[in-house]
């Protein structure tokens, strides 16, 4: 089983032969923490980035051209836009084989030492299967970190692998539901007090032409208990509570802790087929280790309060912003109206110049029973990965992993950013 979602990075094949091409010597792969702190001086900041070394680095010297031409007089403190982009080869069961382009963006909207780094991930997909995916995710900070606008924007023609409801469901009982898709998510945060914030948000997701795919002959699956439809809209106002400590979301440093409680409320007034709401509980924390390395932990839980979302609206395997919760399973192997995930990861370094670093992971997952919505299973994995410097302005990684669920269930996954 491959899988590599929405938030995506350059060719495997690409990402290899760059990083074959150099050896270097062991050490962490640091990170230089916020590069607007106030307590790092421009020129040691000039310095500490001309002796680190990204793809785009190595690309410079394959061209023989300087690399140290990528530090601006402005160095590092400035509103310049970073943008790393690369093209895709990527290959799932559902997909086949996909090409396209993948890019992110990271830039300040102020330079005064108190602004989180702005991003923007993005992607042109096109697959074996004729599917299309477009997806778009921007968080922007404004000055002071003021006001945080956070998006989220995907337009998919998709087949999706779908097994039922909760974890009692094997391999064998997959099949396929088509679609398309359209999701536009919008929050806008105000900052209370430091790193504290409270805002309103819009969710929409729209499915049509939704269409059962090859199901068990002679049986009535989930998908048709739980009520098909054609189509399905959800439309709703979410209210949101974050507290983030994190001064750069797409690699955050040791330290730091975030904190997302999200209400959801879908109403037919908005738009939506029925009114049901649930609730997001997001939790993530990074703790400081020896040599610049970082355990992270994650948990991610949803929870629907009253009502029935649409089959496709529920939550599932990889089913977060950046589908990455769930690593070891299939996107949706297993879906119910509640779901618990826990997720850990050991991120170390590799090469001195910060280039090459690793990681060693675990999860598990549990999702609500159809009949009971109870939790009655859950489904652990494990797992070991490569990081691949792509921007060191950004400290963006390339991110490629392998993971080992339970019942035959494994598989490779990549990134673009780190998973949490």
């Amino acid at each position: 089983m491959i899988k590599w979602p929405f938030k995506k990075c350059i060719s495997f094949i690409q990402k290899l032969s760059i990083a074959c091409c150099c050896s270097l010597p062991v050490n962490a792969q640091k990170n230089p923490g916020n590069p607007t702190d106030s307590s790092f001086m421009k020129q040691d900041q000039t310095l500490y980035y001309k002796n680190q070394r990204d793809l785009i680095d190595i690309s410079f010297l394959i061209l023989n051209k300087n690399p140290d031409t990528r530090l601006d007089s402005n160095g590092i403190l400035s509103k310049k836009l970073r943008v790393a982009a690369g093209p895709i080869l990527e290959y799932t069961l559902s997909t086949g084989f996909t090409t396209g382009v993948a890019a992110s963006g990271a830039f300040l909207t102020s330079t005064n030492g108190r602004t989180n780094v702005s991003e923007v991930l993005a992607a042109v997909k096109f697959t074996q299967k004729s599917q299309f995916l477009l997806p778009v995710q921007s968080s922007i900070w404004t000055p002071s970190n003021k006001f945080n606008l956070v998006g989220d924007w995907r337009y998919l023609n998709y087949p999706q692998d779908t097994y039922g409801f909760g974890g009692y469901t094997t391999l064998a009982d997959d099949y396929i539901v088509t679609y398309r898709y359209i999701r536009f998510y919008e929050t806008f945060l105000k900052k209370i007090k430091k790193n504290v914030y409270a805002g309103i948000g819009y969710q929409m997701d729209y499915h049509w032409g939704i269409t059962l795919v090859n199901p068990p002959p002679g049986q009535v699956t989930d998908f048709e208990k739980y009520g098909y439809s054609p189509t399905s809209r959800s439309s709703g106002i979410t209210l949101d509570i974050l507290y983030d400590s994190r001064k750069n979301s797409i690699n955050p440093d040791g330290g730091s802790f975030y904190c997302n409680v999200n209400f959801l409320q879908n109403s037919k007034h908005l738009g939506s087929n029925s009114n049901w709401n649930s609730i997001l509980i997001d939790i993530r924390k990074y703790i400081q280790m020896p040599n610049h390395n970082v355990l992270g932990f994650w948990s991610y839980n949803v929870f629907t309060l009253s009502g029935n979302p649409p089959y496709l609206d529920l939550p599932g395997t990889g089913t977060d912003t950046y589908n990455n919760t769930g690593r070891g399973y299939i996107y949706d192997r297993f879906i119910g109206k509640k779901m618990v995930d826990l997720e850990t990861e050991f991120r170390y370094g590799i090469t001195r110049n910060g280039l090459i670093g690793g990681v060693v992971f675990a999860n598990a997952e549990s999702l609500s029973e159809l009949n009971s919505n109870k939790f009655q299973v859950i489904s652990p994995a494990v797992g070991l990965g490569l990081r691949i410097k792509f921007n060191k302005f950004s400290n963006t990684n390339v991110c490629i992993d392998y993971a080992i669920g339970t019942n035959g269930s494994r598989g490779f996954y990549g990134n673009l950013g780190e998973v949490f």
